[in-house]
């Protein structure tokens, strides 16, 4: 509420109290990443927001979400579309940036999405289990106890969070499991992007990205189909799934929505995909201790089928690569030939290549052959 030059003085002293408490010795220079960095804190938004990289990110919105969720451009366009329409001004004023309701499928990168676009856009991720919120009075946790109930001084999480981060991506998973008072609550924030909590004290919502997930309506859309979904005919049986959620959600609530974005079954091909990026996250994690694992094609084709299921699509896949290759993995950088680094072939016993040292481990699946930093680079026998 105050005018320069008084504004200005505060964020300079700041900066300058930011850096002396960085710990650096000496003369230093405040630059203007550091002024952007205590500008974008005291005014509690993003801090690319003020550096004018925002622009950037969003132009590039559909290409990084693409890079990161495999299968469901439909719904990474519509979602993104929302943003930057909102971006732009171009939306109705006094409403969150976005409101959607993401079905489909479990395993199938809902709950991921929204990770990913808070990730992506430099913003904060907000998550809320609504099994959590199936009761009356847990619903209350949101926005505060009432008056004479334990906690009426406390704020609500709900409202709390948001005020304390403004410029959010906030994910209510599994919202088909909450009360019917959260759906109450979610008319008046995606109506006037507002929420008051039991002390009088708004949050405003309108730079929040509202995502709900849902999984009704899939036994309906998945009902002639089994194991891996045709990625040519993904809206053959929407309209069944449509009615479901039409049945289990008012129209009042769907009327305000932006969008039912409906993710569809993966493929093999998606499949593969997703076993090549938890691979990169893998190699990500060991590069401390300089280890490179490589996957053969074999691999990753029986990655894909043992990590698929009809049911929880693609996430038996992280604890079957955490079972059957870290577990490994980590016997042989602690105790065995990889504990100075080194690379780690990994493949299917019953696939084409071979390699003269490869064993299969117990309780594994797949066939290790191991080169040892200090051992050079091994011949591989095919």
């Amino acid at each position: 509420d105050r005018y320069l030059p008084d504004k200005a003085i505060d964020v300079i002293d700041e900066a300058g109290a930011v850096y002396r408490l960085s710990g650096k010795t000496g003369r230093g220079t405040v630059g203007v990443a550091d002024v952007e960095r205590v500008v974008a804190k005291m005014a509690r938004i993003p801090a690319q927001r003020v550096s004018g990289s925002d622009k950037t990110r969003l132009e590039n919105l559909d290409r990084d979400l693409r890079a990161v969720i495999f299968g469901q451009d439909k719904a990474i366009d519509t979602v993104s579309k929302a943003i930057k329409r909102s971006r732009a001004g171009l939306s109705p004023v006094g409403k969150p940036t976005g409101s959607f309701l993401l079905a489909g499928p479990t395993g199938v990168g809902k709950t991921e999405l929204a990770r990913q676009l808070a990730q992506v856009l430099g913003v904060n991720f907000v998550r809320f289990d609504m099994s959590e919120y199936m009761e009356k009075h847990a619903v209350s946790r949101l926005i505060g106890a009432p008056p004479g109930y334990v906690g009426f001084d406390q704020g609500g999480l709900l409202t709390d969070a948001i005020r304390k981060h403004p410029h959010s991506v906030l994910l209510l998973d599994e919202i088909e499991k909450a009360h019917p008072d959260m759906f109450s609550i979610l008319l008046q924030v995606m109506d006037y992007a507002t929420l008051t909590d039991n002390n009088g004290r708004k949050a405003d919502f309108s730079h929040v990205i509202l995502l709900m997930t849902t999984n009704a309506g899939v036994r309906e859309m998945a009902a002639k189909s089994i194991g891996f979904g045709d990625a040519e005919t993904p809206d053959d049986r929407s309209d069944q799934g449509k009615k479901a959620l039409e049945r289990l959600f008012s129209p009042e609530f769907r009327n305000r929505l932006d969008g039912i974005v409906t993710f569809r079954p993966l493929t093999p091909e998606v499949m593969d995909r997703i076993v090549g990026k938890y691979l990169d996250e893998l190699n990500d994690q060991m590069r401390e201790r300089k280890v490179v694992v490589t996957l053969t094609p074999a691999a990753v084709a029986l990655l894909s089928k043992k990590g698929f299921d009809p049911v929880f699509g693609a996430r038996p896949l992280a604890r079957v690569i955490q079972t059957e290759i870290k577990d490994v993995l980590a016997h042989e950088m602690l105790f065995g030939r990889l504990r100075q680094g080194g690379e780690a072939l990994v493949d299917d016993p019953a696939g084409e290549r071979r390699d003269s040292g490869a064993e299969v481990p117990e309780g594994s699946s797949f066939s290790f052959a191991y080169v040892p930093r200090e051992s050079g680079r091994k011949k591989v026998v095919h």
